[in-house]
């Protein structure tokens, strides 16, 4: 396992929490435009993401939507990133580049229980979009629902693959202070991203269980 894991605190609702994200040392903290009980108006989420400092990469989570539109909100929160859930295609993700100007995520949700035609179709989606996209998600597969659920999947499908995918890798869904750890050593990522996993209410992040988080990232690395 490669050390030095990236963390992103996503699902910001409040200042505090945002700042809270960037004394610990995130990398990126997120936001939520593709609705849900987290979303937030643009002009909201420019004053949550200000509040974690200078040296943070911000981060837009978007369902569908438009290129244009993606790229207005990205001007009005001055985001960094633009990470796109409801299976983008390769094309979706040069789109926004273009439109936006800022980097792009694009979200691979996992199926948990992937019979073997569904592992094959997952590694094919993959190869297509890590020519596209500055970074894969790899999230959990719930109907209805494009994250945030607290659901993981079943890590051990990134293991099986034939190959590990040639792109900036982040993992999500259902990560928590007491199975990251164990989800660093099954997927050697670049990025862990939380969200329900350190809230004591949806959308208020807890920052006992952030710190907690935060240690359990840097145990693991240094136990490397």
């Amino acid at each position: 396992m490669d050390v030095g894991v990236d963390i992103k605190f996503c699902g910001l609702m409040r200042p505090e929490d945002a700042r809270e994200a960037g004394a610990l040392g995130a990398a990126y903290v997120g936001v939520i435009f593709a609705g849900g009980p987290r979303q937030l108006s643009p002009e909201r989420a420019a004053l949550v993401l200000d509040a974690a400092g200078s040296g943070v990469q911000r981060v837009g989570v978007f369902g569908e939507a438009e290129p244009h539109a993606i790229a207005q909100i990205a001007r009005t929160a001055r985001l960094d990133i633009a990470q796109l859930h409801g299976e983008p295609s390769a094309d979706a993700v040069r789109e926004v580049r273009d439109a936006a100007g800022v980097a792009v995520w694009a979200v691979v949700r996992v199926v948990t229980a992937t019979p073997p035609e569904g592992s094959s179709q997952m590694e094919a989606r993959i190869e297509e979009l890590e020519q596209a996209a500055d970074a894969l998600v790899l999230d959990a597969y719930v109907p209805g629902q494009l994250g945030g659920t607290g659901v993981t999947f079943d890590w051990s499908v990134i293991e099986r693959m034939a190959r590990r995918p040639h792109i900036r890798l982040v993992a999500a869904g259902g990560l928590t202070p007491a199975n990251v750890s164990a989800a660093i050593r099954a997927m050697d990522p670049d990025v862990v991203d939380v969200s329900s996993g350190v809230e004591r209410e949806r959308g208020v992040k807890d920052h006992e269980r952030m710190r907690a988080f935060v240690a359990a990232v840097r145990q693991t690395e240094s136990d490397s």
